[in-house]
């Protein structure tokens, strides 16, 4: 009991000190752009520094009920149980007649990926793993992969004209789509994702700088504190291929010393650069984190590129493949537009966007489109 509580009291103080020195990193505040257009110059370099920024009240109260709607519906369809096509009240499950294996499972509490070979092993260290609560779950779902297919809401939020404007900035007015997802970190459940850095293909390419993989916009639904949030080295973005084992190792814990979670509100937007390491441990807190992730590349990391095979098989990314993956960003685009008829649409040009009406043909043709997620 005595090592319990010492380890609760370890691991709160930790929490307590990151989150003071999270808050005064100044990587905070509105979308702003310069007179040209541009990401504005502060954003853009304390970006480059440190490898994530914190968009301030992106999403207004009104869209976040929209999505935390959707939300209740996908968790009330979800499986059974892992093995089973339905859920709990008998009907088809969330994802049963879908090719691509969308939901994640874990133990409550667990770290299903740490110190494993899964993902080619990128998350070589497992982090800690708390007891949880009597009378839980066997298991639980903590991540669905292609969310946009499973949520109007979710598909709106995808084609904020801001943050598609924020991509065009850094990646180019031809940006391409990554991979989306919904990382879902429930109280007293939550599993922890163990340290990592997302890039698998340029560490040793000749094109290799610290934008090349890319990186990913983590929206949040009721916030994120230092308890249920992503953590982040700042600066790790820029050091290539980091020898994860040593510095845990180096460190004698995988709290590592100067690590720090990204603080949000309800509506805040963090961007993150996928080179930057990361993780998150398990939320025995008593608060939800919902995040709406997704991703977005430079055009030329991914043309003609071997793609990793972590979020789809491994395939050379031609021409062909990239429009018809890119084809849900003006998608999304329509269906915002139909929801916020007088909001400014982001227009973007590698498609002709009059001809993607969202409408339920479209909705089928999406099924399953994150078979061809540009992993790299």
């Amino acid at each position: 009991m005595v090592k319990i509580l010492n380890q609760k009291f370890n691991m709160e103080n930790y929490f307590k000190v990151g989150e003071k020195r999270a808050l005064s990193l100044g990587n905070r505040g509105p979308i702003k752009f310069n007179k040209d257009g541009s990401l504005h110059k502060e954003i853009m370099s304390s970006y480059a520094k440190n490898g994530f920024y914190i968009f301030e009240n992106v999403y207004e109260k009104k869209e976040l009920l929209d999505i935390e709607k959707d939300l209740f519906d996908i968790l009330d369809r979800v499986p059974e149980n892992k093995l089973s096509k339905l859920d709990k009240k008998g009907r088809p499950a969330l994802s049963s007649n879908c090719k691509a294996n969308n939901l994640y499972w874990s133990r409550p509490l667990g770290d299903p990926f740490g110190g494993t070979t899964l993902a080619n092993g990128r998350h070589p260290v497992k982090m800690e793993e708390p007891k949880p609560e009597k009378g839980v779950p066997k298991e639980i779902i903590y991540l669905i992969l292609g969310s946009l297919q499973f949520s109007e809401a979710y598909l709106r939020a995808y084609a904020h004209p801001l943050l598609l404007k924020i991509a065009e900035c850094i990646n180019g007015e031809d940006f391409v789509p990554f991979t989306d997802a919904l990382f879902i970190k429930e109280p007293g459940l939550g599993a922890s994702v163990a340290w990592h850095q997302d890039g698998t293909t340029h560490w040793n390419s000749p094109i290799w700088d610290q934008f090349c993989h890319g990186f990913n916009f983590m929206a949040q639904l009721y916030g994120s504190t230092a308890a249920n949030g992503v953590w982040i080295v700042p600066g790790t973005h820029k050091l290539g291929k980091i020898d994860i084992k040593k510095l845990v190792s180096d460190a004698g814990t995988v709290k590592l010393p100067n690590a720090i979670p990204i603080i949000c509100n309800a509506g805040d937007v963090a961007i993150t650069n996928r080179q930057v390491l990361h993780g998150s441990f398990a939320n025995t807190s008593p608060d939800w984190r919902v995040t709406v992730n997704f991703g977005f590349h430079k055009k030329s990391s991914v043309l003609n590129v071997k793609g990793g095979g972590l979020h789809a098989k491994p395939k050379t990314y031609d021409e062909n493949h990239i429009k018809t993956r890119s084809r849900l960003i003006p998608y999304a685009i329509n269906a915002r537009k139909q929801k916020y008829v007088d909001e400014t649409s982001y227009d973007y040009k590698p498609l002709n966007s009059s001809e993607y009406k969202w409408n339920s043909k479209a909705k089928d043709e999406i099924k399953d489109y994150n078979l061809l997620d540009m992993s790299i």
